[in-house]
This record gives structure tokens, sequence and C-alpha cells, in this order.
């Protein structure tokens, strides 16, 4: 269900299920988690790049697991989307998001939580929860810091998609590409020249600007600059 391969300091894992969208259910989001957990501790690698095999990034989660939740269980499964995001944030390196054919509902939060996204023309983005009869939720918060808080809103208040194009021009992604896999590769050419330390550290301050008040960040930024020089 997943397709991990790596070298040259990168980690390239990509879900494989291209019957089904690359939809997410418990077994794909617990083999995901299970796999970035151990890149975490890989001290070699440089980045890391998220993909989906098939025609789309990925579908969103999987319709018959929608189905089946109930007011029990419902908070177990998207808190499984939750730690596969949180995962890919912790991790200490870049990750890079390869999206094509499609990103919709958990697949767009997914991407949301890598820290680059390179779409293919003709992508298609959405967050159709409300359609579904269920609010986006987890890392769906992730969307106005990308986008703004009115652009975010209107993905998920709307349920409608969007293409590559506007996903651009709002922020969502930061490249569109038609040769998609020539693009990937010069962003990780230009990662990979990064040096090791320094990459995992500028990760770090990153989040600390998003999650962070302005005094705080630079102050931990001071001492993070300050421990590269030990």
């Amino acid at each position: 269900m997943l397709d991990l391969r790596t070298g040259g300091g990168v980690a390239r894992v990509f879900l494989d299920c291209p019957e089904k969208a690359n939809a997410l259910d418990s077994a794909l989001l617990r083999e995901l988690l299970l796999c970035l957990e151990e890149l975490k501790g890989d001290e070699s690698l440089r980045a890391v790049l998220l993909g989906g095999r098939g025609n789309a990034f990925c579908g969103g989660a999987d319709v018959d697991e929608l189905r089946a939740l109930t007011a029990r269980n419902a908070s177990d499964f998207v808190l499984k989307i939750h730690s596969v995001c949180k995962a890919i944030r912790g991790l200490p390196v870049p990750v890079v998001a390869r999206l094509h054919g499609a990103a919709i509902g958990a697949g767009l939060e997914i991407a949301a939580a890598c820290d680059l996204r390179v779409a293919a023309e003709g992508t298609k983005f959405a967050m159709p929860e409300v359609r579904l009869g269920i609010p986006s939720v987890v890392e769906a918060a992730l969307l106005p810091r990308l986008m703004g808080s009115g652009r975010a809103a209107w993905l998920v208040l709307t349920g409608e998609a969007i293409d590559a194009r506007q996903a651009y021009a709002w922020g969502l992604v930061e490249k569109v590409a038609a040769d998609i896999d020539a693009e990937i590769e010069n962003v990780l050419k230009s990662l990979v020249a990064g040096e090791r330390e320094a990459l995992r550290v500028q990760k770090q301050l990153l989040q600390l600007w998003e999650e962070s008040p302005l005094g705080d960040a630079v102050a931990a930024s001071i001492e993070l600059f300050a421990g590269v020089h030990r």
C-alpha cells in the first residue's frame, strides 16, 4: 500500500492504492504513520518526497470507512489522519508534496502538512466534507495559514474544487509544473544542496514563525542560530 524508496539523502514515499485513488483508510494511515516514524530517525536524510501512484495524489478519506463512522468511532478515525499530519510536520527535514490528479479532503490536509507543495497542471483541490454532512477538521486548520482566512473559508464552506493555477494564485501550492517530475527533481536538488543541520534548524524555525508570537519566535531563532555554531 506504500512504495518507499531511499537514496541520495531523499526518501520517496508514494501512496500506492491507485485502484482507490489512494483513498485513506485506517490500514493505509497506520502504514504511513509507521513509515514516517521510521524515517524520523534516519540521520542520512536531507528531504522527503510524498506522492501518490496512479491518476491522483489522494482522493481523500475512504468512502466506505466514512460511511461506517458513528459517534463512538469518528474521533478515532480523524485522530489517525491528524497523527499522520503531525508526523509529517515532526520530520526533521523538509517534506515536499508531489501533487497530481486530485488532492481531496484528508489528502489535501496531508499535503498542507508538508513544507512545500508542487502540483502538476490540471490538479484539482477540494475540501468537500460539508457536502457529505461533516465539517473539515484537524489539519484543515493549516489552510488559513497557507491561503488566508477568506480563501480557506471559500474552500471548506462551498466544497467546490479549484485547479492548480488557482491554488498557486491563492498560495496553496508553491509551484505548478507541466513536467512535474522534472520540477520535483529540481526542488529536491535545491534541498539536498543545503547543509544538513542548517536544513533541520530552518524547518524548526519555520514552524516557530508560524505558531509562536513574534517576540518568542525571534528569541528562539537567536538561540538556535547560536546553537549551530557550538
